[in-house]
């Protein structure tokens, strides 16, 4: 389990691709001190495990299927990638309940900067969107945000990223067309679930 705080920005070394999976090389000096093989880390919000350390890197091996359905297939050397180990259960919660399982992905319409925070626009697969509300928590890149406001007939979702996030994510780096890894609160899903179950059952 994650947080969406994004603990350290990563740089891909190396990727090494097969036939069903791929090798990320990542170098983290940060995460590394805190990180053992076998760990999970969250990489762009996608859940990987760590496979191999150095002193300043590590790899994780990704499957064919999770790079054609994330945005880790844009990924490529020396891209940015938003990196947080598991969370510990006697650590504040600053963010929300993170899984590091993708529910899908969104794309960038644009990042308009402000004086005090930037304007960021995105598209979500309308399958998604019910799972939206205004002041809710959602994930986008491993980075937990609140949505600012949403339209469901364009499914346009809006966010607004103060200095702290656009300096220590990869979001201020992307552009109009890049994808972004989305992962709705696990809470709306629960409450779906209960009330179709209540309403199955009544019936």
């Amino acid at each position: 389990m994650f947080t969406g705080l994004v603990s350290e920005l990563g740089s891909i070394t190396t990727i090494t691709r097969g036939e069903s999976s791929a090798v990320f090389t990542i170098k983290a000096p940060q995460s590394v001190a805190g990180l053992s093989v076998g760990d999970s880390i969250a990489v762009n919000g996608v859940c990987l495990t760590a496979t191999s350390l150095t002193a300043d890197s590590f790899t994780a091996d990704v499957m064919v299927q999770t790079l054609n359905l994330t945005s880790l297939s844009q990924v490529e050397t020396g891209s940015q990638v938003n990196l947080e180990l598991a969370a510990k259960m006697d650590m504040r919660m600053g963010g929300h309940i993170v899984q590091g399982h993708v529910d899908g992905v969104a794309t960038v319409l644009q990042l308009a900067p402000g004086e005090k925070w930037a304007q960021f626009d995105i598209t979500v697969p309308a399958e998604l969107m019910k799972y939206v509300v205004a002041q809710g928590s959602i994930t986008l890149d491993g980075v937990s945000l609140t949505v600012g406001s949403f339209e469901d007939g364009s499914n346009l979702v809006t966010v607004w990223l103060i200095p702290e996030t656009l300096a220590k994510t990869n979001l201020g780096g992307k552009k109009p067309g890049d994808l972004v890894n989305v992962e709705v609160d696990i809470l709306a899903k629960y409450v779906e679930r209960l009330m179709s179950t209540g309403a199955h059952n009544a019936e």
